[in-house]
């Protein structure tokens, strides 16, 4: 837990790590699911931070790096 924005930060890391094992590990398919809970976790919580503080949003999504 914490700020929205580290919690964001922390799951594009992780969202990067597990993209790099299923380009090597193809027919990995329960990581492939986890992979789209983290992404839609991620999701939720950039709406959440779109609504409640669009300039922190704006910011994020640019130092990240993460297209939406």
């Amino acid at each position: 837990t914490g700020s929205i924005e580290g919690q964001i930060a922390l799951l594009t890391e992780r969202i990067s790590q597990i993209s790099g094992h299923l380009q090597q590990n193809k027919k990995d398919f329960s990581t492939h699911r986890g992979l789209m809970q983290l992404v839609g976790k991620r999701k939720r919580l950039l709406n959440y931070l779109q609504k409640h503080n669009l300039t922190g949003y704006r910011q994020l999504i640019e130092k990240l790096g993460i297209r939406k």
